[in-house]
């Protein structure tokens, strides 16, 4: 048993009750194996609980009782959770610990014991070898015991993540998507071959894998997924180039600020704010100033990332006679949530009537701007 005795058990009783084909008659198997009366099995399978009084242990009770809350629920009436099932096989081990002179029964009905030598693990783990559905269910299991901290788990997971040209694209994507669990340095050089594959349907996540993991030499294998011609594997580029953080990416980034999809080019914005330094500041303060996109929150919200390097030139631009340039100044202002700020967007919330290319007024942009600051504020006040 591992550390985690208690979420290991109830991560096992659930993924043991998942797989009974029969659970009713699985249920009665736990209940006879117990060695109790066949009337007490009887009362239990049948939710009669008021006959159940003379059950000889506290244990056994608790056992009988789920076992009919099982049989309720499974028989439609609706009276208890659904989840009553997962609970029959801890029940179940724990009986058989109090009482060892049943454990040997009660093990054959329960199925291979948790961490045992015929773990579930190794089941989930062999699974992976099976048909598109089995490989799914496998992979949901192995990262549910992954989370809990099991080694076997994570080496089978990281040989998944190591060859995806052996996994279905599905398979690939659902362990990458939770990579931080069992990835490590093993893993980096299938994760620069699968990048490499630029035509694998699964490069996003490839990408967002390495970036995940902090594996800077993915880098130069990203940067022209920029230019590849699905949005989503361009926006995942973005993504991926803002969390490593890496200066050598800022001009490719700065041609997503023109993109064709409106996602893509908010990704961007994010990632040159999240890169931070003055060739990124600045190939956004001249997206932002030549307006090319009438929707450029994005732009206001990365150049707010840049805080008090910002404010003073954010403030003189409230004072632009472009009203759509006004409006923008006022929500990044209110995302810095610098004292400097509030003086200007006070101003502009007050008299400023002057509407915007998309019909909204600035006033209305500096009443949010405050609202952001002063929720800001608030927050940092509080921790």
């Amino acid at each position: 048993m591992t550390d985690y005795r208690d979420a290991v058990l109830h991560l096992w009783g659930r993924q043991l009750y998942e797989r009974q084909g029969e659970p009713l008659a699985w249920a009665k198997a736990v209940l006879e194996a117990t060695g109790r009366p066949p009337a007490a099995v009887t009362a239990a399978m049948s939710g009669r609980l008021d006959a159940l009084a003379d059950a000889p242990s506290e244990c056994a009770w608790l056992l009988f009782r789920t076992v009919a809350k099982l049989a309720a629920n499974l028989r439609g009436d609706g009276r208890y959770d659904a989840d009553v099932g997962t609970r029959i096989g801890p029940l179940a081990l724990w009986l058989g610990e109090l009482e060892p002179a049943i454990s040997g029964p009660l093990g054959d009905a329960l199925g291979p014991p948790p961490d045992g030598p015929t773990s579930l693990v190794a089941v989930h783990a062999a699974g992976l070898s099976g048909n598109r559905a089995i490989r799914l269910r496998a992979v949901d299991a192995l990262l549910e015991w992954a989370e809990l901290g099991h080694p076997q788990a994570r080496a089978a997971l990281s040989e998944v993540a190591s060859d995806h040209r052996a996994q279905d694209v599905a398979v690939w994507t659902k362990a990458l998507n939770r990579i931080a669990l069992f990835g490590d340095a093993s893993v980096e050089p299938g994760l620069l071959r699968a990048l490499a594959d630029t035509g694998h349907r699964g490069v996003r996540w490839s990408a967002l894998a390495c970036a995940e993991l902090g594996f800077h030499r993915a880098v130069p294998l990203i940067i022209p997924l920029l230019e590849h011609p699905d949005p989503m594997v361009r926006e995942g580029a973005c993504e991926a180039l803002g969390l490593l953080e890496d200066h050598a990416a800022v001009p490719a980034l700065t041609s997503r600020l023109n993109d064709e999809t409106n996602w893509v080019r908010s990704r961007a914005a994010l990632a040159l704010g999240q890169i931070g330094g003055d060739l990124a500041l600045a190939a956004l303060w001249q997206a932002m100033m030549e307006r090319r996109d009438p929707k450029a929150h994005h732009l206001a919200s990365a150049i707010a990332s840049f805080r008090s390097n910002v404010v003073e030139d954010l403030i003189v631009l409230t004072t632009n006679p472009d009203p759509d340039l006004r409006a923008l100044a006022c929500r990044a202002l209110g995302a810095t949530a610098d004292d400097r700020a509030l003086p200007a967007l006070e101003r502009l919330a007050s008299h400023d009537l002057a509407r915007t290319t998309l019909g909204g007024l600035v006033a209305t942009a500096a009443k949010q701007g405050l609202r952001t600051a002063h929720r800001l504020r608030a927050r940092t006040a509080s921790t």
